[in-house]
């Protein structure tokens, strides 16, 4: 038996894009809303056309697994669920599909049941994580109209059943909440202290952990940034005051660069991390080391979804110390149990908004407008609201 056949059997038949087969009754070759002109991507069949849509995006990792994950939900629920080609898909099928995002059942064939994340070559591997929330959803059907309209566009679709869609206004908050309070990123940072050193293999997973916060927060950067930078991407140059600074090239999203100011903070993390991994103390210029080291296989880089895994390794183990400490502290606990990488960048563009022109948070953060580097100011609401509480009262009458 094949790995694919054992990978099918195992997951209930469900196999990621890569080793998907479409039955030929439901691979779209003759669906009822193919076009009926010469299309301008050779394509025959609903999986080579996603396949031809997701080329487009081969240069940018991240963007491409999340609009593979999208693609490939949607042709699993056509195939095993629903029993209908993408091709023959309606604005009724859509309503469908949607209410299945919100509530993937059965659970066991459709979400993981295992602790962390599974590879897509796992046994344990399924299309969700856990059920979509309604942002999530909103963000998968985006993707989908965007895929059914290049398809449109592509002559291989007559037309985009989601653009029959009725888009509900959405106001988006003024401010992020998804950062960590300075109280909650002293925990996260004491969890990382704690982390045992007393073997070789220890004390390398320790230092790793140290340093990928360390560009995270310090740094600022996406987990995309951190798997597909380099240690020759930091260098020094003199500036007009003759001083020699270190600066980080960063090449992030959408193939944007910008330049990240090392500090000296984050080149003495450099040059430990560097130490702990028996490297030079600096990097030479070009060096192609990978920003994060894996403990095996030094020369790659790791991927974006073990990278995740060690950022949520020690959100747990924080959540899990804070409940030890008493019932009071479960508020904390959940708070940083549901926190996440991309947490960290809010949480990095916050702290900096406290003490430094929002125009150098912006470009420290590579953001294109500075009213996207503005949900960091939660300071101004805090003054506002410790004013309001002091100079605005009725002054009720103790009975």
């Amino acid at each position: 038996m094949t790995d694919l056949a054992v990978l099918a059997l195992n997951s209930g038949g469900l196999v990621p894009l890569d080793g998907l087969v479409l039955p030929s009754h439901l691979s779209g070759e003759r669906g009822r809303n193919r076009a009926s002109g010469l299309p301008q991507v050779t394509a025959d069949d609903d999986r080579s056309a996603v396949l031809a849509w997701l080329e487009r995006y081969q240069d940018s990792p991240a963007t491409l697994s999340s609009y593979r994950k999208e693609a490939e939900r949607l042709l699993l629920w056509c195939v095993h669920q629903h029993g209908k080609a993408m091709s023959d898909l309606t604005h009724e099928d859509f309503l469908a599909f949607e209410r299945f995002l919100a509530d993937p059942q059965p659970a066991s064939r459709w979400i993981m049941q295992v602790a962390q994340k599974a590879p897509r070559a796992s046994p344990h591997w399924r299309p969700f994580a856990k059920p979509l929330d309604r942002q999530s959803q909103r963000q998968a059907l985006s993707i989908l109209n965007g895929l059914f309209n290049w398809l449109v566009q592509a002559g291989y679709l007559a037309g985009n059943p989601l653009a029959l869609r009725r888009r509900k206004s959405i106001t988006r908050p003024a401010k992020t909440s998804r950062f960590l309070p300075h109280e909650h990123w002293a925990q996260v940072r004491a969890t990382i202290e704690a982390f045992p050193t007393h073997t070789p293999r220890l004390a390398k997973q320790a230092a790793r952990y140290r340093w990928l916060f360390s560009l995270l927060y310090i740094g600022g950067l996406r987990i995309s940034e951190v798997c597909t930078n380099s240690m020759g991407d930091f260098y020094w140059r003199r500036g007009a005051d003759g001083r020699e600074r270190w600066w980080l090239d960063v090449c992030g999203k959408g193939e944007k660069t910008r330049l990240v100011p090392a500090t000296d903070e984050l080149v003495s993390e450099l040059m430990r991390y560097r130490k702990a991994n028996e490297l030079a103390p600096l990097p030479r210029e070009g060096e192609n080391l990978p920003l994060l080291i894996p403990i095996i296989g030094a020369s790659r880089s790791m991927s974006r979804s073990s990278v995740h895994e060690l950022v949520k390794d020690v959100f747990r183990e924080t959540a899990t110390r804070l409940r030890s400490l008493g019932p009071e502290h479960e508020g904390a606990a959940l708070h940083v149990e549901q926190a996440s990488a991309h947490w960290l960048r809010h949480t990095a563009g916050t702290h900096q908004s406290h003490s430094m022109d929002l125009k150098a948070v912006r470009d420290n953060l590579g953001h294109a407008n500075i009213s996207t580097t503005s949900i960091y100011l939660h300071t101004e609401d805090d003054v506002r609201h410790d004013q309001t509480s002091s100079a605005h009262r009725v002054e009720w009458s103790v009975s």
